[in-house]
């Protein structure tokens, strides 16, 4: 499995999530059961921390997801595989929401001293993908500097 599939697959898994939570803000999913004492997600998620600049934020994270999943998919196809420009872009995409992520942490466990397991799969699958992407960062880098060597030498 290439660096490209595995962020895809990881980011599909975690946007279902964000996509649960998502409809679950919109009604139309029952009570989340993943807290005692209402400090786990329906706290969270019902905090002012669930929402950017009127945004919902499990919405931005499943639309986010999307965006990593369809440009990572796309990246794998034969005449992209080697590309630069498919992992330059999802860089932008995954280390920005990594920086997201770490606002979202520090409100849910220094602000609202709380913790919501759905929300821990996002940042754990974000940090896999962010570890993949350097990866591939340094794959491609490798394979364009081989492409060049070639070049060079016929």
């Amino acid at each position: 499995m290439t660096y490209r599939r595995a962020i895809a697959l990881i980011s599909l898994v975690s946007g279902m999530v964000a996509l649960y939570l998502a409809l679950w803000k919109m009604g139309y999913m029952g009570r989340l059961a993943c807290g005692a004492g209402g400090h786990g997600c329906e706290y969270v998620q019902g905090s002012r921390y669930g929402w950017f600049f009127g945004v919902d934020v499990a919405l931005i994270g499943t639309i986010g997801y999307a965006a990593i999943v369809a440009v990572a998919l796309a990246g794998t196809s034969d005449t992209l595989e080697d590309e630069t420009w498919p992992t330059q872009v999802l860089m932008v995409l995954i280390y920005g929401a990594v920086l997201f992520t770490l606002r979202l942490k520090y409100a849910e466990f220094v602000i609202l001293k709380s913790f919501c397991p759905w929300c821990a799969v996002s940042a754990i699958a974000i940090t896999l993908d962010a570890i993949l992407i350097t990866l591939d960062w340094r794959r491609v880098r490798a394979a364009s500097g081989s492409q060049v060597l070639l070049q060079q030498s016929t």
